[in-house]
């Protein structure tokens, strides 16, 4: 039986990888580095900070760059086109991604990383669980056996270098994929990542989506402006509980879509192919800034929030000093979200074509204000419920 040799570069541990994918541009290869000046600052005496120019970076990628370490070994046994591997299903996005992916038939194979508390939900709901990690790439493999599409939804933990899972577990998924001829790769990315150079995360989710569409898969580039899911943890619980709900004075607006919303025109987009190789952008019906949704979960919880605004200055004077220390480096490429906030920039964009070549209408999408007011109305139900079988346990006793 003739065995599947793998390229050579699948099997590099990801610290040799990435430098191999950071030669210098002669060397023909693609790559994502800084230009830090002056030198990186491990070399600094413990304690001393240096002033130094914000960090850039640089991609290129090319056809053949994509192609030298993943060889397409041509048709094999042949994989249904419902069986698909969803990489970070445990998210926010990709929970809805599995359940939308089983409710609509879907054969569904979930990559997670082995963790103390086994993800045992997305078992209950009727998928089958791998283990594997990105940062390890002869872990890869093994996950993609018989699978026709790849849906990408994995990003890294807050506690790991942005670069780890983002860009080399990437890297090498994508060269992994394109070796075991899979059928099509969906690749979650960030509205507006091609203008925000010096955004560390926006700028790697660019150079990806380069790298994806150079490697000659079948794909399709999904840019996402904001979860609504998300804004639940950051103001509507804190309303209710009368906790302090943090904010800033920026001006930024964002259009935030429901993930069950994303989820049900992924899977609209992945039957069409029509749309194999586009760049689609998913936005909500409107844009919103930090106070206008602070002051919709006020109206909606019936009592006023707690506020504490940062200004926008302080969270960039915070990624400079960060930036002064190894081992809060990580924390400044958080930070450096800060940048975009004080940019005035709008994430969102016109779904008029998005909605026509999909064939949905507006009406479905829900909207924020709709997807709040549920939510509190379902939390104070609830809440009142709790407080009369409080009342009637307290009578009764």
């Amino acid at each position: 039986m003739a065995l599947l040799r793998l390229p050579t570069q699948l099997a590099t541990p990801a610290k040799s990888r990435h430098q191999m994918y950071s030669t210098n541009s002669n060397a023909n290869s693609l790559s994502w580095h800084r230009n830090l000046t002056p030198p990186l600052l491990s070399s600094l005496p413990s304690g001393k900070c240096n002033a130094r120019s914000a960090a850039s970076m640089i991609c290129n990628a090319s056809a053949a760059e994509a192609a030298t370490g993943a060889v397409n070994l041509g048709p094999g046994t042949p994989v249904r086109a419902t069986s698909i591997l969803v990489v970070g299903p445990t998210g926010t996005l990709g929970r809805q991604i599995v359940r939308r992916a089983l409710d609509e038939g879907y054969d569904v194979r979930c990559l997670v990383r082995p963790r103390p508390a086994p993800a045992d939900f997305l078992r209950d709901w009727g998928a089958t669980v791998v283990n594997a990690d990105l940062s390890k790439p002869e872990t890869i493999p093994a996950t993609l056996v018989g699978i026709h599409t790849v849906i990408d939804c994995a990003t890294g933990r807050p506690e790991e270098p942005i670069k780890t899972v983002d860009w080399e577990g990437k890297v090498a998924l994508i060269q992994c994929a394109k070796a075991m001829g899979i059928q099509k790769y969906v690749f979650y990315s960030i509205h507006n990542c091609d203008k925000h150079p010096e955004v560390p995360l926006m700028e790697i989710k660019y150079c990806t989506e380069k790298f994806l569409k150079d490697s000659g898969l079948n794909h399709v580039i999904i840019r996402l402006c904001g979860f609504m899911q998300g804004l639940i943890g950051q103001y509507a619980v804190p309303i209710l509980e009368e906790k302090s709900v943090w904010g800033t004075d920026a001006p930024t607006r964002v259009a935030y879509m429901d993930t069950q919303d994303i989820a049900r025109l992924t899977f609209i987009a992945l039957r069409n192919e029509s749309i194999n190789g586009k760049l689609l952008t998913f936005a909500g019906p409107r844009a919103w800034t930090t106070q206008e949704v602070i002051t919709l979960c006020e109206r909606l919880a019936g009592q006023d929030a707690n506020v504490t605004t940062v200004p926008v200055s302080v969270l960039g004077f915070t990624r400079q000093l960060t930036r002064c220390f190894e081992w809060t480096s990580d924390v400044a490429d958080r930070l450096a979200f800060s940048e975009v906030l004080t940019s005035d920039t709008v994430f969102s964009a016109p779904m008029n074509e998005t909605y026509k070549l999909l064939g949905v209408e507006q009406k479905d999408i829900v909207t924020l204000d709709k997807y709040l007011q549920d939510y509190f109305a379902n939390i104070l139900k609830k809440l009142k419920d709790i407080k009369a079988q409080s009342k009637q346990s307290d009578f009764y006793i």
